[in-house]
């Protein structure tokens, strides 16, 4: 099963792309709620090149590592990416008012679709306002 989730990005392409690619701006902006943070990340942004990200709830209660394989990537367009048995898409697109970022993901038979919706967009929206805010500065 595939779900999708998107955001409107109010910034242009080479701002959205730096702050979802640079390890510094992962970790300010990928979390899914404000329980929990991204203490680490690594990004080696070429095909066959690894990312990281440590997720951990802030009260140490519980945490755990999100990682994969870059299998494609094509600069300010689309970014494509393994993690485990599961695969992923990030596009970037043109619009009136910036950029949407559209994730397509595989979804897992832990959680239900709704759950996982819920986690990836909140941190999508998570990346939309952290963009934006530091666009601002």
């Amino acid at each position: 099963m595939r779900i999708t989730v998107e955001t409107s990005v109010a910034a242009p392409i080479g701002q959205v792309w730096l702050a979802y690619t640079t390890p510094a701006d992962i970790v300010k902006w990928n979390a899914a709620s404000d329980d929990w943070h991204t203490t680490k990340a690594t990004v080696d942004l070429r095909e066959g090149g690894d990312f990281s990200s440590r997720m951990e709830a802030k009260d140490g209660s519980m945490g755990f590592d999100f990682a994969g394989t870059y299998t494609k990537i094509i600069e300010h367009k689309r970014i494509e990416y393994s993690f485990g048995d599961r695969k992923a898409e990030v596009e970037f697109v043109s619009a009136p008012n910036g950029i949407v970022v559209r994730v397509v993901f595989d979804g897992e038979t832990t959680h239900s679709v709704e759950q996982q919706r819920g986690g990836w967009q909140a941190i999508l929206d998570n990346f939309a306002r952290y963009v934006e805010a530091k666009q601002k500065v």
